[in-house]
This record gives C-alpha cells, structure tokens and sequence, in this order.
C-alpha cells in the first residue's frame, strides 16, 4: 500500500497493532509454560484473553475502513519476541527465568502501548471519535498489564531471583 494520507498511515498502524497481536499470541502460551511462578502464570495466562480481545478490537476497526486488517507483518514485535525467545533459552534458573519474561513482556508493552497511542492520535485527527474510544480502552489496559507486571516484579519474583 502506497501510503499517502494520513488515513492510509492510520491503516497501516492498525494492520501494524493486528499482526503485533497474533504474533504475541503465539508467543505468550511458550512464556506461559517457561514461567513457574504461581502469579506470573496466571497474570499471563489472563493476557492470552485480553491480547485476543484486542486483537478483535482491532479487527473491528476495520469494519469501518475499506481493507482488511492482515497482509503486514510488525517487524518491532516480531524482533522483540525473537529477542525475548532467545533470552529465555540462556536462562538457566528457574526464578530468573520469570524475572527475564516479565522484562521481555514489559518491553512489548511499553511497544504496544506506543503502537496503540500512535494509533489514537492519528483517529482523533482523523475525527473517528469511536475508535479513538476503543483505543484509549487497550492502551489502558496495556498500561494495567505493564503495571501488574512491575508489582509482580518488584513485590515477589525479583527477590526471590536475587536470592536464589
């Protein structure tokens, strides 16, 4: 797509957020089974829903707009995830291990939500007030993922690694 206009790049951030979804889709059950901790399974395993339920958000926002929502790869997730596998596979000890997974799932936050507010800047100039609605819902709850993270780290998982 020869991107032109500012709709044209608010489509491509869009197709960007969709396939950055699928991608960690694939990738969140692999971090569920190399985690051990009790909490960081089940905070990951609560974003496998969340990531499918903004993944159709996205898919949603598309309804309005005359592409479709796949056909583009994201390149920054798709190498953050790379990163993120082969950091795994160094690890050795199970309790760092969880810290290394929530500093690689931190870092594809922090990418989403950047992904989404770009997304949402370019909706509110556009004047489509609906989905900048429904990307200001995902990029809260990016940011509550994020921050779930962070108190899993610092409250539990980052101690129990150091001491180890």
């Amino acid at each position: 797509m020869n991107i032109d206009t500012l709709e044209k790049l608010y489509i491509h951030e869009l197709k960007d957020l969709y396939s950055a979804e699928n991608q960690i889709l694939d990738a969140l059950p692999k971090m569920v089974r190399a985690a051990s901790d009790a909490d960081l399974v089940a905070a990951l395993n609560g974003h496998v829903e969340q990531t499918k339920a903004h993944r159709d958000r996205v898919t949603s926002l598309f309804e309005t707009l005359d592409f479709e929502p796949g056909g583009h790869k994201c390149k920054g997730i798709e190498g953050l995830l790379k990163e993120a596998s082969e950091l795994l596979q160094e690890v050795t000890d199970d309790h760092v291990r969880d810290a290394a997974i929530i500093s690689a799932c931190q870092r594809v936050e922090h990418y989403e939500m950047a992904g989404y507010g770009v997304a949402r800047a370019l909706a509110k100039k556009l004047g489509r007030d609906t989905d900048v609605d429904t990307l200001t819902k995902t990029i809260e709850e990016e940011g509550a993922a994020d921050r779930k993270l962070t108190e899993l780290a610092e409250h539990h998982i980052n101690f129990v690694a150091q001491v180890n």
